[in-house]
């Protein structure tokens, strides 16, 4: 018998591979951190000998779900101001908030925070747009976290750089720094196209096209985004990212609740990929991302949580739900993304569009052992007609047992393993105490 690490017996595998297969007493081999095989679980005895053998009765094993859009430390403003409009919202809070706070130690331990709170709903890779990356990168490669970190660039100087020139000689140093971290990749992370000139846009381009980078920007927010930009120069923002070459396979578009028929026609051809964030938009009123309709025209949409301070959490369970139920809602047809997509959105097109689809994002051999267990055994999740079903419309993170990443098991019988719960939320009351205490100041 073939000595292996892992074997791990499931009442159901769902790989989210091309045929949207549903494998039922099925179990999975992991040698290496990477997939060998799925075999049914009378064939295994004679074949595998492994070092660590789990019956995961009553459990589906999906691939770990992929967080295509967010901003991990910002969970330490989590719930500051809820309920206000956008603009509010931003300039007498959360702006206020980040420039006296944002810093190395802010960086790093919300974004422990965050990876904690992802780990336990069942995301193994999280695309990340924030100041301090290489604080990001450090915390997510320690705890044996999957992350694509933002090369963060900005007109304006903040606590972390003075500008564009300085924003991409950072990102570049950490490019380079974790060019060997098999769980680290980076990315291009122009803020938005009123944040960014066009001079710093097209510098991105080229380094984009250069190093075979994905570019990870807000587009098409919101509505008032929109309007500004035709009021200032005539165009609409997609509209000068096509002019600028920026509409391309290796673009990241996020939100893009406000488009035309012609502009999802461009955005179809451009193979450009969209990440939806159903919920934030929804607590910030931004609008509705016609999720359906860019499916249908062959777009590659993947979803986002965005921040816990606008949404306000970090669980991909429920960002599955928001988007299937809203996508039928805005569609107007019950038939609008059925939970097979909706799975498909949380994992193999998050991974397509951080160009990780070849590593993540399915259950197949050869990839990386990214999964997460999902216990169906409860009241609450049965009869159980349609496992795939239960999943994306019944279950919700507590059901979320274990996850592993690259075949290290980092959420065990929902404990952590890599993490310290206890010393995290114990920094974390230390945040919100100066936090709480700044924001009624203002």
């Amino acid at each position: 018998m073939q000595p292996i690490d892992t074997l791990i017996d499931a009442r159901w595998i769902i790989p989210v591979d091309a045929n949207d297969s549903l494998l039922e007493n099925h179990s999975l081999a992991i040698d290496s951190g990477k997939i060998l095989e799925i075999l049914p679980q009378a064939d295994t005895e004679t074949k595998y000998k492994p070092h660590t053998h789990l019956r995961l009765d009553e459990k589906a094993l999906i691939p770990g779900l992929v967080n295509a859009h967010t901003h991990a430390s910002m969970s330490l403003l989590r719930g500051l101001a809820d309920d206000l409009p956008l603009m509010t919202w931003l300039n007498e809070h959360i702006w206020p908030a980040e420039g006296q706070w944002v810093n190395a130690e802010f960086v790093q331990d919300g974004t422990e925070h965050a990876i904690a709170e992802m780990l336990r709903s069942g995301t193994t890779c999280f695309n990340d747009m924030y100041f301090f990356p290489e604080d990001t990168a450090r915390v997510a490669s320690t705890a044996g976290m999957r992350a694509s970190i933002g090369m963060i660039v900005i007109d304006f100087p903040s606590a972390w750089g003075s500008g564009p020139d300085e924003y991409l000689e950072k990102g570049l140093a950490l490019h380079d720094q974790y060019q060997a971290d098999s769980l680290i990749s980076t990315v291009f992370a122009p803020h938005a196209p009123y944040t960014v000139s066009d001079e710093a846009l097209e510098r991105i381009r080229v380094l984009a096209d250069q190093l075979d980078r994905p570019i990870h920007m807000h587009l098409h927010e919101t509505a008032h985004e929109v309007s500004d930009a035709f009021k200032q120069n005539g165009r609409r923002p997609i509209a000068r990212m096509h002019e600028l070459g920026l509409l391309s396979p290796s673009l990241m578009a996020v939100h893009m609740t406000q488009l035309s028929k012609d502009e999802i026609e461009l955005i179809a051809d451009s193979g450009a990929h969209v990440i939806h964030c159903p919920e934030s938009n929804m607590k910030l009123a931004s609008g509705f991302c016609p999720a359906a309709t860019l499916l249908n025209v062959g777009v590659n949409v993947a979803l986002g949580t965005d921040g816990a301070a606008s949404n306000n959490d970090l669980d991909m369970l429920g960002e599955m739900q928001s988007a299937a139920l809203l996508g039928k809602a805005v569609a107007g047809d019950a038939s609008a993304i059925p939970a097979t997509q909706a799975l498909r959105m949380a994992t193999i097109n998050g991974a397509k569009a951080l160009g990780l689809d070849q590593t993540i994002g399915s259950l197949e051999p050869g990839k990386a052992a990214d999964i997460a267990a999902i216990d169906l055994s409860g009241i609450d999740n049965q009869p159980y007609y349609n496992p795939v079903s239960q999943i994306v419309y019944a279950s919700n993170r507590d059901k979320v047992s274990d996850v592993w990443v690259a075949g290290k098991h980092l959420l065990k019988d929902r404990q952590l393993t890599t993490l310290d719960e206890s010393d995290i939320l114990a920094k974390t009351t230390q945040w919100q105490a100066k936090i709480a205490e700044s924001d009624r100041q203002h």
